[in-house]
């Protein structure tokens, strides 16, 4: 009996384990932090090894094949010595992948990756299709191979996910952009970041399809380095050469597989940036079969998604809005382009080797404060002090949002988009969303 052993016990892992004990592996699973409740339950139901607060090497390295959390970095001690064993280290993705026939639609880039997905699994929802929503958000994909099968599966992969799979093929892969994000986990080299985004084309034929931003001037370059085989479908803001999705006259178009148009202001989502998503999904639905008339419908009435550009209240005039999910630059670019009134912009967590260059024109024409919100706000003073903007330090939400409050006048907009990660203050991005949340209610 071959042996798994699964590191990390949150949902990736603890679906993993389930889908390895199903198909007859010997499987172990170890977590250096405590683990939830609902996992532990679903660890000891199927009857599966766990441990957690320590790894027992031992009984790691003797692995045939180590399933990891995308969130363990290669440079674990755990993971160089596999490494240095020769075992075989994989993503939970790439080891469900080899247990289902389903059609894969998966979804990589900088930004837009949660809305994409989510507007895509939303219109074959809607559209009456048996389909999974997983990855970053959703259930584990892994869970789902073993327990409730779909035909179709939607998947949000960061590029930790795509470090570590080799052999799975999307169908339909998008690749929305490719800005700098997490360089602290790749050398603080670009390309490596690269080089993890673009394996989103791997193993694909011609009988797949590859959608892409045409505008993006990386992946422009990056194409040129490979043989990409599947029928590609770029999307652009314009119609221009070789696109084949783009806003012309007011009206959203897609040329192919299937003619397909509809006004743009019937869209739900507002901002240049939901262009580009929209655009990616109605292709993607599109090439899928899903019928015009269920694409116009869904693209209409799509809710939004939780923590990106969520407006949470108005209060004495001053509208909040969170966009916790903002955890890169270009993220909070792309939200303050899309601010229309005077904005308090709160910024700042942990730093992922972030270059602010890029938002310094729009924080000058939009902003009427900075609010920073970190553990350590020294790298973000010597950024944005120059401009001579009012600033208030803060190390707390509670702080933050008070110091908003006092900053901010009627007509004022309050954007929470923070250009970085949230594990200095917060249990993640969700957390920091919701304790914003919370406190502007309560104002």
């Amino acid at each position: 009996m071959s042996r798994i052993v699964i590191l990390g016990a949150a949902e990736s892992g603890a679906g993993a384990a389930v889908l390895a004990k199903k198909e007859g592996f010997d499987v172990f699973v170890s977590d250096m932090s405590t683990i939830k409740d609902r996992y532990k339950a679903q660890l000891e139901a199927h009857k599966i090894d766990w441990e957690e607060g320590h790894h027992s090497i031992e009984k790691i390295l003797n692995a045939d094949e180590i399933i990891k959390s995308p969130g363990i970095p290669d440079t674990a001690p755990v993971i160089r010595q596999a490494r240095e064993r020769g075992i075989h280290i994989i993503s939970e993705i790439e080891f469900a992948g080899r247990y289902t026939d389903s059609k894969m639609i998966c979804i990589t880039g900088s930004n837009g990756k949660t809305t994409t997905t989510s507007l895509i699994y939303h219109i074959f929802k809607d559209a009456g299709y048996d389909v999974g929503l997983a990855g970053n958000i959703g259930r584990s994909l892994a869970l789902q191979v073993a327990e409730e099968p779909h035909a179709y599966y939607v998947i949000e992969l960061s590029s930790f996910q795509l470090d570590n799979m080799y052999d799975f093929k999307a169908d339909i892969a998008i690749l929305l952009n490719i800005t700098p994000d997490h360089l602290d986990r790749y050398d603080n080299c670009m390309q490596n970041y690269v080089d993890a985004k673009m394996r989103i084309t791997q193993n694909q034929t011609e009988a797949d399809s590859f959608i892409y931003w045409n505008d993006d001037p990386i992946i422009q370059r990056e194409l040129a380095k490979y043989d990409i085989r599947a029928i590609q479908y770029p999307f652009s803001l314009l119609k221009e050469k070789g696109s084949i999705g783009y806003i012309e006259e007011g009206k959203y178009i897609i040329e192919r597989p299937t003619p397909f148009n509809m006004e743009q202001e019937e869209l739900s989502l507002s901002g240049v940036h939901n262009i580009y998503n929209s655009l990616a999904a109605g292709i993607a639905s599109n090439i899928a079969g899903i019928r015009k008339e269920c694409i116009r419908k869904s693209l209409s009435d799509f809710p939004g998604v939780e923590h990106r550009l969520e407006r949470v209240a108005t209060v004495k005039g001053v509208t909040y809005i969170n966009d916790s999910k903002a955890t890169n630059v270009d993220a909070c670019w792309y939200a303050l382009e899309s601010m229309t009134t005077p904005t308090i912009l709160i910024i700042g967590g942990k730093d992922k080797g972030n270059d602010y260059a890029p938002i310094m024109d729009l924080v000058r024409k939009k902003c009427a404060g900075l609010v920073f919100l970190g553990a350590d706000n020294a790298k973000l003073h010597g950024a944005f002090d120059s401009l001579g903007l009012p600033i208030a330090d803060t190390h707390s939400m509670r702080d933050c949002v008070e110091a908003c409050y006092r900053m901010s006048q009627p007509g004022y907009t309050v954007l929470l988009s923070p250009c970085c990660a949230s594990f200095d203050l917060f249990k993640n991005m969700e957390d920091r969303g919701e304790q914003f949340k919370t406190l502007v209610r309560s104002l």
